[in-house]
């Protein structure tokens, strides 16, 4: 039985230039993009997350703006309201076009992924965050690194809301870890040809030190400052975001602007690292290097292929 789609998922580092192929690539379909970007969902977190300005859209732009930052956020809520969307693009005849670094988001979509109970929130969830919250995060890592080791090593301390879903698991008599090892081995939900954007290491770093710069230029500081009014400080999953963390830490006077500014740099780099590692783990992902081809090369790849049958390479 053949799969639902096609479906175009472009990915790739944090300013690689995805969401500019995206763009081109749904505008040539006459279909829309959908942010594949764990932080990209939260209502006025837009400078900090390189969302596309609404008056600079070509085309619709999905699975943005979904969420209050004190609102709690999951891959399984985003798998279900994405799927709603990608599913109504298709009986309306158009390819959508997914964009983005955040790979469980990807899978949740285009993969057959169940999440166990609990995944949005729950009574055991609260004692869990006000460790957090009370003691800090590396109190809260303690507990998961104490109960369960083998996950702790998966998690970075301050990923609050990982850790947080590593101990509702353990509680539950399941595994962070267990579960973390099938994330690039399941079934396919939809036929998605997935395009990797390549780029050059270090054209890459210098792409993401001159995005942290014009960020700051925009007024990173007072869209920070106007969220962090609205309870940013206190929401366990946006505040984790990079850029985010760093200005709220500036605000509250734990470091200077320019140690926040180049903080900032490092964890975007460091990030990025970790966004290849798990593209590149995906056997599906073909990789296109945009420092040795133009955007419409890349667009006219990505169309040709689409008028091919998927021959269970991707």
């Amino acid at each position: 039985m053949s799969l639902p789609g096609p479906l175009v998922a472009i990915v790739g580092p944090t300013a690689s230039g995805k969401s500019s192929l995206a763009e081109l690539v749904a505008c040539a379909l006459g279909s829309a993009v959908l942010s594949v970007d764990a932080m990209q969902v939260y209502r006025g977190m837009d400078i900090g997350t390189a969302k596309t300005p609404v008056a600079d859209r070509a085309c619709p732009l999905l699975m943005v703006d979904v969420a209050d930052v004190g609102t709690a956020y999951s891959a399984s809520l985003f798998q279900r309201q994405g799927r709603e969307l990608i599913n109504r693009l298709l009986l309306e005849g158009k390819t959508p076009v997914l964009c983005g670094g955040t790979g469980l988001y990807l899978n949740a979509l285009i993969d057959e992924m169940d999440f166990p109970r609990g995944e949005t929130g729950g009574n055991r969830r609260r004692p869990y965050e006000r460790i957090a919250e009370t003691q800090g995060n590396e109190a809260l890592y303690d507990v998961l690194r104490r109960r369960d080791p083998e996950s702790a090593a998966l998690i970075h301390p301050n990923n609050v809301r990982r850790v947080v879903r590593a101990l509702e698991l353990s509680d539950e008599g399941l595994s962070y870890a267990r579960q973390h090892e099938g994330l690039h081995k399941r079934a396919a939900h939809y036929d998605c040809r997935i395009w990797g954007i390549e780029r050059d290491r270090d054209l890459l770093y210098r792409r993401i030190n001159d995005r942290v710069d014009a960020m700051f230029d925009t007024g990173l500081v007072a869209e920070v400052q106007g969220l962090v009014d609205l309870g940013l400080a206190s929401a366990l999953t946006a505040n984790q975001a990079i850029g985010y963390k760093e200005v709220i830490d500036y605000l509250e006077g734990a470091c200077t602007l320019d140690e926040a500014i180049d903080t900032i740099k490092r964890r975007s780099r460091n990030y990025a690292k970790r966004q290849i590692s798990w593209f590149r783990h995906d056997g599906r992902v073909r990789w296109l290097d945009l420092d040795s081809m133009s955007d419409a090369d890349a667009v006219r790849c990505i169309l040709d292929d689409l008028k091919e049958p998927c021959n269970g390479s991707f």
